[in-house]
């Protein structure tokens, strides 16, 4: 008789409760972004403290490279660390720095006591626009890869793309870019978020043929706002399937309605990445953390005693 692929019986039964006996044996992490006001401040900080109940691996805070959004960046940064406790992963781009300027930014997040880079080429600003290197900069993501690894002993996640990324003259050149950075010293990818788990596997499938043994951990989106995410989706090349329009049809006036309704769609999407073997997932939670909780709580992750957030037992 053929094994069941779940280890505590098979799930796919009809007859068996969907997210029955999951062990909550996942690794999970959840990406922020530095909002534009204290008190946006403080919600972040907020759902930050909510999600670090469950232990995550890090958390990632996008990095905002001058004025006001980068003060903002190295004030949440620094909170999330002191007073939250939670491994904090700081972004980094090729954009718009010379070398130089990159090392120096770099070496603030060494000595503020930020071990995790996610390093990425970053975009040129305006929709559509080409990515133009700065003249004394780096050119692409596994050079800044290359480059990071050279000064500090970093660990470093680096962006996939399941359904390949615009700039991409091929799916196989967006593979032999991934496996770059990868064997230019990153210790795993981190997809763009995308809609069918179907997507996932075969992109999973054809960086195995590539020969990329590493890590590639699936980047979820819970779905929120529709048109938002559409507009997301337009912008990466995501597909979005027609029926989770649907599914979300006629709720734009019903927001509880509409969280519940997206939290089902979240929690089933990734149970069917779990369903393949799939043990860790990366949150992006728009700066909430409901969605992103509620989808770990049914893969079967709960709040580790002694985590931060949580009182220490007695």
């Amino acid at each position: 008789m053929t094994q069941p692929l779940y280890p505590h019986q098979s799930l796919r039964f009809a007859d068996t409760p969907l997210f029955a006996g999951l062990p909550g044996d996942i690794k999970v992490s959840f990406e922020f972004f530095p909002p534009k006001s204290e008190a946006g401040e403080a919600a972040v900080l907020e759902a930050v403290r909510s999600v670090a109940q469950l232990a995550p691996d890090f958390v990632s805070l996008t990095y905002g490279a001058g004025g006001s959004t980068k003060e903002r960046s190295w004030s949440l940064a620094g909170r999330m660390r002191s007073e939250v406790e939670v491994p904090v992963a700081a972004h980094l781009t090729c954009v718009g720095a010379s070398k130089d300027e990159t090392h120096r930014v770099a070496e603030e997040f060494w000595n503020a006591g930020i071990r995790h880079i996610v390093a990425l080429r970053g975009d040129a600003g305006q929709p559509g626009a080409k990515f133009e290197p700065h003249p004394q900069g780096y050119a692409s993501a596994a050079e800044l890869v290359e480059g990071l690894k050279a000064r500090f002993p970093f660990e470093i996640s680096v962006a996939a793309y399941p359904e390949v990324h615009p700039d991409a003259v091929s799916a196989e050149a967006d593979i032999d870019n991934l496996k770059r950075k990868l064997d230019a010293g990153a210790d795993r990818a981190i997809t763009q978020f995308f809609f069918s788990a179907d997507t996932f596997f075969r992109f999973r499938d054809r960086a195995a043929a590539a020969g990329i043994d590493k890590s590639i951990v699936p980047g979820v989106l819970p779905i929120s706002n529709l048109a938002r995410t559409k507009s997301f989706a337009a912008a990466c090349g995501a597909e979005l399937p027609e029926w989770l329009e649907h599914v979300f049809d006629g709720l734009d006036d019903h927001p509880r309605t509409r969280e519940l309704v997206a939290a089902t769609v979240t929690a089933e999407f990734c149970r069917r990445l779990y369903a393949e073997q799939v043990r860790e997932f990366h949150f992006y939670t728009l700066n909430r953390a409901e969605l992103s909780y509620a989808t770990c709580h049914l893969l079967g992750l709960r709040p580790k005693r002694g985590a931060a957030g949580m009182e220490q037992a007695a």
